[in-house]
């Protein structure tokens, strides 16, 4: 059944196509199991400089891969294959390759779990296993592999948690259930969260249903849920909190639009996205005699509930953590819906002609329904409306059956289910999620081009590589959107996307420094606008684009090139360890422009303290020099109306020959604009998301950096905005000229960063008070000076400063996660107890 589900995607692969998503697919799921295969075959657990400007690959890819069991388990077999010599160095074909191979073995596990579970609520044979397929070969189970492959394994776990439930309940025994939770705890956090929810939703309805004789009283129910999960969590402590600490170390714009309560966001009976009801299902749903069946009754009442709770987007959001409405949580609605299937299957049908028809006659009303009130959709071809074949052909045949007084009603029926099972996985394959559209086929051809890991792009970046002989320099780059193109591309650069990042580096971006991404979305990080001075600060010290394309930073001179791209050097490169006495009040800058945070990010450190710092950096705004024209546009009182393509010039009058960049800021907000659009200033282009996109960073002011012109314009497309605060300040780069003529004199020596160590030492003749070097601030770092434990600051914003000593300073930076090793005391403690009381329980029950 495994191998059948799979056959669309199998064909395809033997075509040259994968089994995973444009977007998430190959921007997250393959680089990161690239990386962390990479990282720990290096023996490095914790810490990476490969991932964006450096991050904790414990803490913030702990949602993705770094606790998956069933990434771990892939890691370690291709280990060994790679040992033996039987596959080459794993790439990212071998990891798209990879993922049909551990789909089907994952299905096959939870199809075997399932229906243990099953059969352990007194199913026999053959229905439990026809309500296992229901479970694993549900439309969610293939849209959570190609979308987002570690989602999955939430549909393992989850059938895994309710026998512990069961066994609790039904015999008093917590220890499956401990298991259960120290494995959800350890694998996600994210979804341990969701699974506990509907584990809990689960619980209250065993409450309410009775389905054994003799099921522990509530109370001592409670006791065994509330010590196991408590025993479970102190197992799972090592993992678990430093995943929870990288979630609560994150940042992410509140959702701020209003979340109804009901929703019509998926036609699961027609057309559906997430989930599909089985023809079977909603027919047996209909027959009022099914429910005098205890088990039945328990199935069909919880699915009728979560059917409710799918179209609501309230509930959707409460999976999510209260934020914007994510639909992850339905494998429970898959599971109750195959369990009816099987509870149906199980009892015997003697059913009457005339509440036959009544049934009949309820779902054929209820299909009319959600097809006419369905506000989009549309079946153009025959291929578009395999769900509703599938379930007129299995209504008929159950209509003809009991009609007709089968003897052979449940086997066939049976055979239908699985069949009609494997035909709507494939077909939602095929129609969902490859050919939707050719843009969604993920082939090695595509994999190959210049959208993803172009030939060309791999040469410029090995040009750069083998001339290189600094191991911390950066590579500025990333291609289109995908911020994670450092990783895909094999080069230390400075854009990561990750629903966990360091919130440090986020309030730098959106907040603090007011870098523009070249296109806003949440998540993710990249590029830095093009500014040099923060290329300089920030080790960038080579830049790719296309020829002919947008103009590139200042102080960047061509290095090297291959067809169509070309990489820039920085002749204006500062050290990774940079010293200073002059220290800068975070505070004090708050409201000084970004040209002012630069400067002093450039003459001194920035710290977050309460005594006054030095002066702020001289940076005015020269807007008094200039005059603002609207062009095929209006401008009045702060709202830009543009009829077409259109916005404004801002003319310098008396332009300073001196000044080499302006700095253009401005506060931009589309007014109820349903696209994204597209900003351009000058030759520099950023893309803006729609109002009421999910994905929106709530950030509007900006600052774009042109090199200098008289003439600044200002363009976006047809619609009406609301355009403030536009100031424009001149940038000559005296200063950052001043700080790469200090930066000769370092004396720093023996620099290395190697995975979560980064060392050096540091001869402080000119009597520095600090060292600010570009490593993200991050809590987890301790740091040594001469041996003596010392208090990491967090300078310029989001990274590392550190208090120097006078003479030789032998500094030793060391990551591990936070509180770690109390936790793994804490788990190797609690799975000691755990093992002794198991040990003892048993021996005394023998």
């Amino acid at each position: 059944m495994a191998l059948l589900s799979h056959l669309f995607f199998i064909v395809q692969w033997f075509d040259g196509q994968y089994m995973t998503g444009m977007n998430d697919g190959l921007s997250q799921m393959q680089p990161f199991k690239e990386l962390l295969y990479n990282e720990f075959k290096k023996g490095e657990f914790f810490y990476s400089p490969d991932f964006g400007l450096g991050g904790s690959i414990y803490t913030q890819l702990s949602y993705y891969f770094f606790n998956s069991i069933v990434f771990l388990l892939t890691a370690g077999v291709t280990f060994v294959l790679e040992s033996i010599g039987l596959i080459g160095k794993p790439d990212l074909f071998y990891w798209a390759d990879a993922i049909l191979v551990v789909s089907v073995l994952r299905l096959t596990v939870i199809l075997m779990i399932t229906t243990l579970y099953f059969r352990y609520m007194t199913l026999s044979a053959l229905p439990a296993f026809v309500g296992a397929v229901v479970y694993g070969t549900s439309i969610i189970y293939f849209r959570y592999v190609t979308y987002w492959e570690f989602f999955s394994d939430s549909m393992i776990w989850l059938p895994l948690l309710l026998i512990g439930v069961e066994k609790v309940i039904r015999e008093e025994k917590p220890w499956f259930f401990l298991a259960a939770v120290s494995i959800s705890l350890f694998d996600s956090f994210y979804f341990s969260y969701v699974n506990f929810l509907l584990a809990g939703i689960y619980i209250l309805f065993r409450w309410i249903f009775k389905l054994s004789e003799g099921e522990t009283p509530v109370k001592k129910q409670i006791k065994l849920f509330l010590l196991t999960g408590i025993a479970g969590f102190g197992i799972s402590a090592f993992s678990f909190i430093p995943a929870v600490y990288g979630f609560l170390n994150n940042y992410r714009p509140p959702y701020t639009e209003q979340i109804p309560l009901i929703g019509f966001t998926d036609n699961f009976l027609i057309n559906g996205l997430i989930v599909y009801i089985p023809a079977f299902v909603v027919l047996s749903l209909m027959l009022v005699s099914l429910y005098q069946n205890p088990l039945f009754r328990f199935f069909a009442f919880m699915t009728i509930l979560l059917v409710l709770l799918h179209m609501s987007p309230f509930a959707a959001s409460v999976f999510n953590g209260f934020s914007a409405p994510q639909y992850r949580w339905e494998h429970l609605l898959s599971l109750t819906v195959g369990g009816t299937a099987a509870a149906a299957l199980s009892i015997p049908i003697q059913i009457k002609r005339k509440k036959l028809m009544i049934a009949f006659a309820c779902a054929a009303v209820l299909y009319i329904l959600f097809y006419v009130l369905d506000p989009v959709i549309t079946f153009q071809r025959a291929k578009d409306a395999w769900m509703g074949v599938s379930a007129f052909i299995v209504v008929a045949a159950f209509f003809v059956l009991v009609i007709r007084k089968s003897r052979h009603i449940k086997l066939i029926m049976a055979l239908l289910i699985l069949l009609t099972s494997i035909g709507v996985a494939n077909a939602y394959q095929e129609n969902r999620l490859s050919v939707s559209g050719t843009s969604f086929n993920v082939s090695k051809e595509y994999m190959n081009s210049d959208q993803y890991r172009g030939a060309d792009q791999q040469k410029v970046i090995a040009l750069i590589q083998e001339q290189e002989t600094d191991p911390l320099a950066r590579i500025d780059w990333t291609l289109q959107r995908r911020n994670n193109t450092p990783i895909i591309h094999g080069f230390k650069g400075m854009s990561a996307y990750s629903s966990i990042l360091n919130e440090h580096l986020l309030f730098f971006y959106l907040k603090d420094l007011y870098i523009d991404m070249g296109w806003e979305s949440v998540s993710r990080y990249g590029t830095l606008g093009d500014r040099a001075n923060l290329e300089s600060l920030l080790m960038g010290k080579y830049y790719i684009k296309k020829k002919e394309k947008e103009a590139v930073p200042y102080g960047f001179k061509e290095a090297a090139s291959a067809g169509e791209y070309v990489a820039y050097q920085n002749e204006n490169l500062l050290p990774f360890v940079r010293t200073t006495s002059t220290v800068f009040s975070e505070r004090e800058l708050k409201n000084a422009s970004p040209v002012a945070k630069e400067h002093a990010m450039l003459s001194g450190i920035v710290l977050d303290r309460k005594e006054p710092g030095a002066p702020i950096p001289e940076s005015a705004s020269i807007m008094k020099r200039t005059s603002v024209e609207p062009v095929h546009a209006t401008y009045e009182k702060d709202i830009l109306k543009v009829p077409e393509k259109g916005g404004i010039d801002v003319v310098v009058n008396q332009p300073n020959p001196s000044v080499k960049d302006y700095y253009l800021t401005f506060t931009l907000r589309g007014i109820d604009n349903k696209d994204s659009y597209v900003l351009q200033v000058n030759e520099y282009k950023t893309t803006r998301k729609a109002a009421r996109s999910i994905y929106k960073t709530n950030v509007d002011q900006l600052v774009i950096r042109v090199k200098a012109n008289s003439r600044i314009s200002l363009r976006v497309p047809k619609g009406t905005y609301e355009l403030k605060d536009v100031q424009l300040y001149e940038e000559t780069y005296e200063v950052l000229q001043e700080a790469k003529a200090e930066s000769r004199q370092s004396s720093v020596e023996g620099l290395r960063w190697e995975g979560n160590r980064i060392s050096f030492t540091y001869n402080n003749t000119n009597h520095s008070q600090y060292a600010a070097i570009p490593l993200p601030y991050e809590k987890g770092w301790r740091l040594t000076v001469n041996g003596e434990k010392q208090e990491i600051k967090k300078a310029n914003y989001a990274f590392t400063g550190i208090e120097l000593k006078e003479g030789q300073n032998n500094v030793e930076l060391v990551y591990y996660p936070p509180f770690f090793f109390p936790l793994l005391a804490l788990s190797a403690c609690t799975l000691f107890l755990v093992l002794l009381l198991f040990y003892r329980t048993k021996r005394s029950a023998s």
